[in-house]
């Protein structure tokens, strides 16, 4: 007896770490988890994406290592097909797209081969206002003058921020800017505006710009002409909001179904379809990365913003634009179309 015992204790200590391992651990230890971000480097995404993933394995059970890799292409959807087309649909790869991929199945003319509910949102790390600027050599100074004088903006291609923006400004309320799309990323749009291929920009995160660029502000380098939002940010009290300018429920409901995106400022998000399991872990996860004190520390010193949206709060935005009137999402995608008058 005594030995049957000793045999019994001898495999209930031998299979019992087995039975009572975390399977989200398991899956997750020694893996190299790759973060697809939709841009090049250098830029905001690409930034905020890199200081992310310097933390946010240590949070994922098992510790992963999390693999920045840049697929950048018309404005991060080639990242979003890749994410939801291609990509395994098991928790082992992540990724950064643009704010405005949740919408372009709605509202866009891309080849957008998705459906934004059925990805696993995981957050983001803010939500934000973006800006519409000019270099400080343009004529353009002004909303008043961007209603007046023919300019240029750069764009990074159909569903990007400032592609929809521009396109918006130009449709909707008569802005006389002409767009000029394809640039990879924010790195290769500010050498533009360096240069003087284009006047400027308009869709640039006003913390990405400041991150980037402080002196421009500083030293008045560039000009902000519109705040593109639906709030204005405290920091730019002087600068007028672009819903200001709507005169028509049509515009209002049109700026609000565009720019509800700056609530999801910079959406990190997986694959569809996942384990349950590895959702909540990666959700989790993210979750407590926006609080690790050495996560807010790099960002500070980064000059990011922090302010968390949760995945649970991005599946609720996205549902409630997803039920938005089929007659106002045609106005919405006929009035930002390109040829649109």
């Amino acid at each position: 007896m005594r030995l049957i015992s000793f045999c019994a204790a001898l495999v209930l200590a031998l299979v019992s770490p087995h039975a009572s391992a975390d399977p989200v651990e398991d899956f997750y230890r020694g893996r190299n988890v790759p973060l697809i971000i939709g841009y090049s480097a250098a830029g905001g995404y690409d930034t905020y994406a890199r200081v992310v993933a310097n933390h946010l394995g240590n949070h994922i059970p098992g510790h992963p290592t999390i693999l920045p890799q840049n697929m950048g292409g018309a404005g991060s959807l080639r990242a979003t097909n890749y994410l939801y087309q291609a990509a395994p649909k098991d928790g082992s790869v992540i990724g950064m797209v643009g704010r405005g991929m949740a919408m372009e199945p709605l509202i866009g003319r891309s080849h957008a081969a998705f459906d934004s509910r059925k990805f696993t949102w995981l957050g983001s790390g803010t939500n934000e206002v973006s800006t519409c600027v000019t270099g400080h050599a343009s004529a353009v100074k002004t909303w008043a003058d961007a209603l007046a004088k023919p300019f240029t903006v750069g764009g990074q291609g159909s569903g990007s921020d400032p592609d929809i923006f521009a396109i918006v400004m130009r449709n909707v309320f008569g802005v006389k800017l002409r767009l000029v799309t394809g640039y990879p990323g924010t790195a290769e749009l500010t050498l533009a505006i360096e240069r003087g291929e284009v006047d400027g920009r308009c869709g640039w995160s006003y913390s990405s710009l400041k991150q980037q660029h402080p002196d421009w502000i500083a030293k008045h380098q560039v000009n902000i002409l519109v705040q593109l939002a639906l709030a204005k940010s405290p920091e730019m009290t002087d600068v007028p909001l672009i819903t200001e300018f709507a005169k028509t429920d049509r515009q209002r409901q049109i700026l609000h179904l565009v720019f509800s995106r700056q609530s999801m400022a910079r959406p990190f998000l997986a694959p569809p379809g996942i384990p349950t399991d590895r959702k909540q872990a990666l959700r989790t996860a993210f979750d407590e990365t926006m609080r690790d004190p050495a996560f807010l520390a790099e960002a500070k010193q980064r000059g990011l913003e922090v302010n968390p949206v949760s995945g649970a709060e991005i599946d609720k935005l996205i549902e409630q634009l997803y039920q938005t009137p089929a007659d106002i999402i045609a106005e919405v995608r006929d009035s930002i179309a390109p040829g649109a008058k």
